[in-house]
């Protein structure tokens, strides 16, 4: 659950820390007193799009905090995207402390926060998706969309009706690219089958040479050495005959030299014994000496002085070099060519038999889709029929006596007509009072009949829905009287399960909450820290008379909200005593 939202330089609100309990928390004050920012602020906490004019005018900046109190046992998936961010709750005993906040700059960027680490936005959107659900008069509205609608009683349906949709959806996403393929190549098969007949020759020409990567570097390495055979052959022989001696000698060689170094310093070595490491450099560089000698020779031996030899690796560099002409520039990309080439004209010569695996394929793929879109049929069927009872049993509790909710489930016959979501158009509609046509909810519904519909939507998907924190804005707009008694008597159950926040202008739903927040301005139109408070007692009964009547010193107005709280306290307690048997404990609020 939310334990408390810090908001600073929001707006209106200066500095405000706004308590919410784990129950039923209602949030009321004056028309523009700021219980707006407050919903804003739990927007920016769930990823929504930062706005600079946010940002209290003079202020660097706007920052809210979100603290959240988490059941280890129930948080495995926030627990595990957190962890993906870097971000880890604090233990607080038995339960996780969970930080999340959001800083907005004038300038307009953001910047967010989990458990003192940054993160994107997105993140914050992902871990809050599964903590609150935010529904607000856009809500209502959307609830009119055949889509929105369809959602609503996919959630209802349960976990494994969940998976078979799952299922469905991969298979018709598979179905629906093997249908994409076998168009294309049906369609194109001319087209590739007269580019594989050019291809082919380019093909047949590349294979006649065969080149192999590389070789164009290594053949004219080879036509340098082959060029100046004659002239290598002489440098080496003069080389190796000054290493080693030999004809080309013109003196003592190298290895002579050393040899006659040797020879001194034996005769040195036996006068002196610390000469030793000297002789085994000596004799390191003779090795030396000897080895180099021997490379050279070996080199010589494998000079290739063959003129038709040099003819060849002439002729080989010619039809490379035409090849790197005509496909290239370089061999790499004659090379690339070539096996694209290759693969182009074999999927055109095995095209027929790419068509007839395809074909069958599709028709396996489609078959699999309508039987598993028949699933989700069958499956949304009896939902529907269960949705609608209960939704219409909680209707009949909001004052709605004889409004009756169906849902219908229309299904396409033709496969080419399915969606992701299967088969099925699913469409709500309400038949408000009795002898009255049902009509839709998109074309008939008001913004009251709206308003109730959707909280006992939220009432019945509770049992289902693992979102610990429900946050209605205004959902009973448009309503009064009784109704709005039956709308806060249905929110206090709703927060049975779940914990619920309410921002309410009607005092019949402010008197069912467990803890009352009140939010004012102060005289200069800004709300401090001061001007959020929990009301209790006395305090909360001026609060409440203030909505009912606008005059927060009326005797009548305080009898009549002591008459609600009186209400509430017993439909809290199930004793089902009347009002009027509650006069104790009016006096006891007063």
């Amino acid at each position: 659950m939310i334990q408390e939202l810090r908001i600073r330089s929001l707006g209106v609100i200066d500095e405000a820390v706004v308590p919410f309990a784990p129950g039923f928390t209602v949030l009321t004050g004056e028309t523009g007193a700021g219980k707006t920012m407050v919903l804003s602020g739990l927007g920016l906490i769930t990823g929504q799009k930062a706005d600079a004019g946010q940002v209290r005018s003079g202020a660097d900046h706007a920052d809210v905090d979100g603290v959240w109190l988490l059941s280890p046992a129930d948080a495995g998936p926030v627990l595990a995207r957190l962890a993906e961010a870097g971000a880890e709750p604090e233990p607080d005993g038995d339960e996780l402390l969970l930080l999340l906040g959001r800083s907005v700059a004038a300038g307009g960027r953001s910047r967010a926060f989990a458990c003192g680490r940054s993160v994107p936005a997105g993140t914050l959107a992902e871990v809050c998706e599964q903590l609150i659900a935010v529904h607000g008069q856009a809500d209502q509205l959307l609830l009119r969309e055949p889509r929105r609608q369809r959602e609503l009683l996919d959630l209802f349906a349960g976990p494994d009706f969940v998976a078979i949709r799952d299922r469905y959806a991969e298979d018709f996403g598979a179905w629906r690219s093997a249908e994409r393929d076998l168009r294309e190549l049906v369609v194109h098969r001319q087209d590739r089958e007269r580019e594989a007949a050019l291809l082919r020759h380019g093909i047949e020409e590349i294979a006649a040479v065969s080149p192999v990567p590389g070789e164009d570097a290594a053949l004219k390495a080879q036509a340098g050495v082959l060029a100046h055979a004659t002239d290598l052959l002489a440098e080496v022989g003069s080389a190796h005959a000054e290493l080693a001696g030999g004809d080309g000698s013109e003196g003592a060689s190298v290895a002579d030299l050393l040899a006659r170094a040797r020879r001194s310093l034996d005769r040195a070595h036996a006068l002196d014994a610390t000469l030793a490491p000297v002789l085994a450099q000596v004799d390191a560089l003779a090795e030396a000496v000897a080895l180099t000698a021997g490379e050279l020779a070996q080199y010589a031996r494998d000079v290739d002085a063959d003129p038709h030899r040099q003819t060849e690796v002439e002729d080989r560099r010619q039809l490379i070099s035409g090849l790197k002409r005509r496909y290239g520039p370089e061999l790499d990309d004659v090379l690339a060519w070539w096996a694209a080439a290759d693969e182009t004209v074999t999927a055109a010569d095995g095209a027929d038999d790419r068509i007839s695996e395809l074909t069958a394929e599709v028709a396996a793929l489609e078959s699999r889709v309508v039987e598993g879109a028949g699933a989700l049929t069958s499956a949304r069927v009896d939902a529907a029929r269960q949705f609608g009872t209960a939704v219409t049993a909680e209707l009949h509790d909001l004052a709605m006596a004889d409004a009756i909710i169906a849902v219908e489930v229309h299904t396409a016959a033709d496969p080419e007509q399915f969606t992701t979501e299967g088969a099925d158009t699913v469409a709500m509609v309400l038949t408000p009072h009795s002898g009255s046509d049902p009509r839709p909810l998109g074309k008939g519904a008001s913004g009251g009949e709206l308003s109730r519909i959707m909280l006992a939507i939220e009432v019945v998907l509770a049992g289902v829905n693992s979102i610990p924190t429900f946050v209605f804005d205004e959902v009973d707009a448009g309503i009064g009287g009784k109704v709005a008694v039956e709308v806060g008597r249905r929110l206090a159950r709703l927060a049975r399960s779940a914990q619920v926040i309410v921002v309410t202008h009607l005092p019949q739903v402010a008197a069912f909450a467990d803890r009352h927040v009140v939010v004012t301005k102060d005289s200069g139109g800004h709300v401090t820290a001061a001007s959020v408070r929990a009301v209790e007692g006395p305090d909360r009964v001026r609060e409440l008379v203030r909505m009912l009547s606008g005059l927060e010193d009326s005797v009548s107005g305080a009898e009549h909200a002591a008459e609600l709280l009186a209400l509430a306290e017993d439909d809290r307690a199930g004793s089902g005593k009347s009002v009027r048997a509650s006069g104790a404990k009016r006096a006891r609020i007063r």
